[in-house]
């Protein structure tokens, strides 16, 4: 559909006059194509929608233009959206950006999430109209404390809006959120129209179940045609040479060449213009914004450079934005927290320092920049490898970090995302749900309960026999009581966890294990991999084997491993997707050279294909490293953890590095023996594997499920036994096929 003007347009002429105003006072001669399209569906009163773009795409206008003009031709008493957000940034930009346009048209709009206060939330609930922004915390409070009022709070309540939706699909927080909308619209007993808007989406037809569960088919998609303008990208490499590593080791310096090599260009090249530049972690985030308010001082200029992440205080996270969205030269070192939209500015580009661990979340960075018309988005990656001087495992040897950022973009040209996992069982949230449930209504039976919650809302995965057995646990728990007439009740410690204001979140804080040797602590590992007796894993530059895993206090006891310590040079912890590896795969096997790496870049990818060639990599999946065994599966860490617990199961002494599974003291036939083994009993039971777990207590209320609940609940989300069998097979059988 081509760009129309405004006074060609169709579609403007269907808007209110007074939003007909607002657009001309803007000076726009345009509407997008998204924007002309939304128009119909939204004003139509009855139909879900998914408006997909690039940031800065228009989206959010494509959504409100029509729902300020319905509002407008349809007026009433209440509130009449709630645009639900991710993010109490986000929500505070987006009041900034609809409050212009509704005070023009004289329809409130009002942010409301933790740090508003409460005055002006008792103005809303005492006269309730127009538009609330807010979060899903904020409205699982909503309905938990004022439920009763619901069916007039939100009597006249039109439409529910999702800002940056792709973040809630397949997590706990979604799963909120999808039956937040759910207990909405049994409240008021009528379907409210569903209105999604997200830069980035994989599988359409997941974006739209998650949507509207089980009636995808209905849910409408407005998506451009095309990505829209030019992209320009760079892939620089460095190394870091052993004896910096040493230098750093004994605290010498704080900085690295390679570190100060990378600072410099940034400095040299992003100063006096306005850029994001992301890390993978906050220590990160803080050792550069320091170089390069160093390298500021140093020069005699004034300092461009803020550091922007989560454990900031908020003053100075807004502080940081407000540099960015200003006029003067700015540039916001960040972690995820600048990923999604909020509003910034136009950024001229966007770095990367370290491999990203996704094509979704590198649309989203790269999608930053280039948002003026006829700019080109801009996008410099930093890759750092060790010198050939390091006695480096193979895998190290074949330059991962690098390989990875060269897939990921590969697949992001080729417009490939990841698709959500949408077969998760979130008890967790079904658990927060329930009590929540239950405080709203002040009690419920039994069987209305589950049919709220899994009959027709979105736990469909759970059934009755499994819900009953829920129930009980929840009872031994004193979660729940049951009254005279079997109506399901609030316990008394779950009336005590309601009452908390850390219920509503439906998520918890990522829980790390306090790792001990010899009774000496020696930090904290998070729980991204599997964790039982005799793995191994790399933490503080040495090798380690587990030799206990106490899943309740939360603590492994080590035991130094016999291989050679290994340093880490860039990453955090990430999921990576199969079609990643596989990706990786083709890269090592082809002799393609893409254009946008630098000369140094392109020298250490034909260095890792020489090593990768070197190994036998394309034709065998088993490496013998002296005293242990590597297994490349070039697979994703969902198929990568399943197999790794299907070898532990096995008795053997395993761990997981980057890419491969490290066997200790078995050899390349003896662990062929084992893999051919696995592969003759075929598919393995993922709840009976995942009974040889420990931890398996990763979601906030995880601690009230059995060990039976538990092993169900883990089996769907980190288990995958059916495509490693697969994986297997094709090992076994030495034809691998990677596009399974």
């Amino acid at each position: 559909m081509e760009t129309q003007t405004v006074q060609e347009s169709n579609g403007i002429q269907t808007l209110h006059e007074g939003v007909q105003r607002w657009i001309w006072s803007q000076g726009w001669d345009k509407l997008r194509p998204i924007q002309e399209q939304a128009i119909a569906p939204i004003l139509s009163g009855n139909t879900d929608l998914i408006i997909s773009a690039a940031t800065a795409g228009g989206k959010t206008e494509a959504a409100f233009l029509p729902i300020f003009s319905r509002l407008l031709q349809e007026p009433a008493a209440g509130i009449r959206v709630l645009g639900i957000s991710p993010l109490k940034a986000l929500i505070n930009d987006q009041h900034r950006r609809l409050s212009e346009i509704g005070d023009r048209l004289h329809i409130p709009v009002t942010p409301w999430h933790g740090d508003i206060a409460s005055n002006k939330k008792q103005k809303i609930l005492k006269n309730p109209a127009g538009i609330i922004l807010i979060t899903p915390e904020s409205l699982e409070a909503l309905l938990t404390l004022r439920g009763s009022t619901l069916p007039t709070l939100l009597a006249n309540l039109h439409y529910i809006t999702i800002d940056e939706m792709h973040c809630f699909i397949g997590s706990e927080r979604g799963r909120q959120l999808q039956s937040l909308m759910h207990r909405v619209e049994i409240a008021l007993d009528r379907r409210i129209p569903r209105i999604g808007l997200s830069a980035t989406l994989g599988d359409m037809s997941l974006a739209a179940q998650f949507l509207r569960p089980g009636q995808a088919e209905a849910v409408q998609l407005i998506a451009p045609a095309s990505s829209g303008g030019e992209l320009k990208i760079q892939v620089r490499g460095y190394r870091k040479t052993l004896a910096d590593w040493e230098t750093l080791q004994t605290g010498a310096t704080d900085a690295s060449r390679d570190e100060l090599e990378i600072s410099r260009h940034l400095f040299t090249h992003l100063r006096g213009t306005r850029n994001l530049i992301f890390m993978n972690g906050r220590g990160s985030v803080e050792k550069y914004a320091d170089l390069l308010r160093r390298h500021c001082e140093k020069a005699q200029v004034p300092n461009e450079f803020w550091p922007h992440h989560g454990s900031l205080s908020k003053e100075l996270r807004e502080e940081a934005e407000a540099y960015l969205r200003s006029d003067r030269p700015s540039n916001l070192v960040c972690t995820t927290t600048l990923e999604m939209g909020i509003d910034v500015g136009a950024v001229l580009s966007i770095a990367q320092v370290g491999a990203p661990f996704s094509v979704a979340s590198m649309r989203q960075r790269i999608g930053r920049s280039g948002r003026r018309a006829g700019d080109a988005a801009i996008a410099r990656f930093y890759v750092t490898v060790p010198d050939a001087e390091f006695e480096l495992d193979p895998q190290d040897a074949l330059y991962p970090d690098l390989v990875q950022i060269v897939a990921i973009l590969n697949l992001l040209l080729a417009g490939w995302c990841e698709p959500p996992i949408v077969h998760k069982l979130h008890l967790s949230t079904l658990i927060q749900q329930l009590l929540s449930l239950i405080a709203q209504q002040g009690g419920i039976r039994a069987d209305e309960a589950w049919q709220t919650m899994c009959e027709t809302g979105p736990f469909r995965s759970v059934d009755q026999a499994m819900f009953i057995k829920l129930l009980k646990c929840l009872g031994q728990h004193e979660l729940i009581a049951q009254s005279e007439d079997r109506s399901l009740l609030l316990g008394e410690k779950g009336d005590r966890i309601v009452s908390h204001y850390s219920f509503y979140s439906a998520f918890a804080t990522p829980q790390e294990y306090r790792v001990l040797h010899q009774g000496k602590s020696l930090g904290t590992l998070p729980t991204n991999i599997p964790l039982l007796a005799n793995t191994l894993f790399i933490f503080g530059g040495k090798r380690w084997r587990a030799l206990t895993v106490d899943d309740f206090q939360r603590r492994v006891e080590v035991e130094e491993a016999t291989t050679a310590k290994l340093p880490k040079f860039s990453g955090g912890v990430g999921h990576v997707h199969d079609r990643i590896r596989q990706e990786m795969f083709r890269l090592y096997c082809s002799n393609e050279v893409p254009t946008f790496l630098d000369a140094t870049a392109q020298t250490l990818l034909s260095e890792a294909r020489a090593n990768f060639a070197a190994y036998g990599l394309e034709k065998t999946a088993v490496i013998d490293q002296g005293k242990q065994t590597l297994l490349f599966c070039w697979q994703g860490d969902v198929v990568l953890n399943t197999i790794l617990v299907q070898l532990v199961a096995r008795g053997l002494k395993v761990g997981r590095d980057e890419m491969a599974i490290a066997v200790h003291k078995v050899s390349p036939s003896e662990l062929m023996m084992h893999l051919g083994e696995l592969v003759d009993e075929g598919s393995a039971d993922a709840v009976d594997l995942a009974a040889t777990m420990s931890n398996k207590r990763l979601e906030k209320h995880d601690q009230f499920l059995s060990d039976e609940l538990l092993c169900f609940n883990y089996a769907a989300s980190h288990l995958d036994t059916y495509k490693a069998w697969e994986t297997l097979r094709g090992i076994v059988d030495g034809s691998p096929d990677l596009n399974k």
